[in-house]
């Protein structure tokens, strides 16, 4: 598949097990997703913005699922970086956290985050949230 029939999403995760996680529930989708996947937000910077050889020939993606709390830049100073380059602004950006504090939602709509969804403790609900943001996504992108 090509860069534009694939629904690119771009993860920015440290929890190797959340990231299995993700993954295991997108195979399990019935759709076109591509998943990629960095563990922070340096890495995703340079993903977006093509950097080095290792990201130059990525996609780029369609949507961008991003935890919160990483090391070397966190989600929140990904989302400054990334918000600040006008030529991102068509690519949502879904903060998937373990966070359920208030401020940290308002903090991130504040910066330029689309939605905020706190992940489930429980490992079928946390699949199921993730189906819920492919399909809500896929589905905004195509109207």
């Amino acid at each position: 598949m090509t860069e534009d029939t694939d629904f690119n999403i771009l993860l920015v995760e440290d929890e190797a097990a959340d990231a299995c996680l993700v993954r295991l529930a997108l195979r399990d989708a019935d759709k076109s997703s591509q998943l990629h996947h960095v563990c922070d937000g340096a890495e995703a910077l340079a993903f977006v913005q093509r950097q080095d050889q290792k990201y130059s020939a990525m996609p780029r993606p369609r949507l961008i699922l991003l935890d919160l709390n990483m090391p070397r830049m966190n989600g929140r100073e990904f989302l400054r970086a990334f918000r600040s380059d006008s030529s991102f602004n068509d690519i949502p950006v879904v903060v998937f956290s373990t966070s359920e504090y208030e401020r940290d939602k308002e903090s991130c709509f504040a910066l330029g985050a689309n939605d905020f969804v706190t992940k489930p403790v429980d490992i079928d609900e946390f699949i199921a949230a993730v189906k819920g943001i492919e399909t809500r996504w896929m589905q905004a992108q195509s109207a």
